[in-house]
């Protein structure tokens, strides 16, 4: 099935790379390096340069902390979403919200893609992204609140809640009035889980793809590959590259990253391996 993202098309074996753009001073990996939105904006120039067909625009970090409201995030995102539309056209743009009011804002401003990280917080979203003919990613959170740190949740079996939460998220997008090609789903690591149920989602990654919706997942830097290694933010690139390997072979269609071309080479290198994808030429022995 071709996935359809706004008013972009991908066939049904293409890997897509989205690449992180935070507007916050706060973010937990890049710490406001773009914050400021000259420097967002030649982020966006960089990973596209470097072959990111998406990128994720969020103006709150996930983490706790300063309150920010609707009005404050859609000054964040909005104007610039609608910079980065007439920059690069051939872009498909993201936006990582869970407010129905900043997805109508950002949808009018030219996003492709609602990216709700929080689960369906605010069931609204599902029908912005139908009026505008938005993607909307479709995550598991285990029931959490917006922005808080999960505290001994507990699953029975936390791969089997990613697959009946995550479908029952598509199932109701659909039913809202959003192509099913335009639904992808995210176990979401590291949200309302511990790193063992970041790991198991990652070790079981097939049975989400054995669902038939694309799968995206958000790996980078994450702590449970931070306490798994025992590394803080910034050394954490060889397990981030590792869990993604896991992930490629899985059927992974799309990867929230930082980095973009080691992210690429990763996910071609497996997907060749899998037999997904030739290799990009093919002469030794033959020649």
């Amino acid at each position: 099935m071709t996935l359809k993202l706004g008013r972009h098309e991908f066939a049904d074996d293409a890997t897509l790379m989205m690449a992180i753009v935070n507007r916050t001073p706060d973010s937990f990996y890049d710490k406001g390096a773009t914050w400021a939105e000259e420097s967002a904006f030649a982020r966006v120039a960089q990973v596209v340069a470097e072959g990111a067909e998406i990128v994720d625009i969020g103006g709150i970090k996930a983490a706790p902390g300063v309150e920010i409201g609707p009005a404050e995030e859609m000054s964040r995102v909005v104007d610039f979403v609608a910079r980065v539309r007439s920059s690069f056209p051939a872009l498909v743009i993201s936006v990582d919200t869970w407010r129905a009011p900043v997805g109508q804002a950002a949808c009018e401003a030219g996003a492709d893609v609602l990216n709700d990280a929080w689960g369906g917080a605010d069931p609204e979203l599902v029908d912005v992204a139908a009026s505008y003919g938005a993607a909307i990613v479709c995550t598991h959170t285990g029931g959490v609140a917006p922005r808080t740190r999960p505290y001994r949740i507990e699953y029975d079996d936390v791969v089997a809640s990613a697959v009946a939460d995550t479908v029952a998220y598509a199932e109701r997008a659909v039913a809202a009035g959003v192509p099913r090609s335009s639904v992808v789903i995210d176990p979401a690591h590291d949200f309302g889980k511990n790193t063992f149920h970041s790991l198991e989602l990652t070790r079981r990654l097939g049975e989400l793809v054995d669902t038939g919706w694309p799968v995206l997942v958000s790996l980078s830097n994450k702590d449970f590959v931070g306490e798994t290694l025992d590394l803080p933010v910034g050394s954490r690139l060889t397990g981030t590259l590792a869990a993604t390997a896991v992930c490629a072979l899985a059927g992974a269609r799309i990867y929230r990253v930082h980095e973009v071309v080691e992210t690429r080479q990763v996910v071609d290198m497996v997907w060749t391996i899998a037999g997904r994808r030739p290799p990009s030429r093919a002469i030794r022995g033959l020649q």
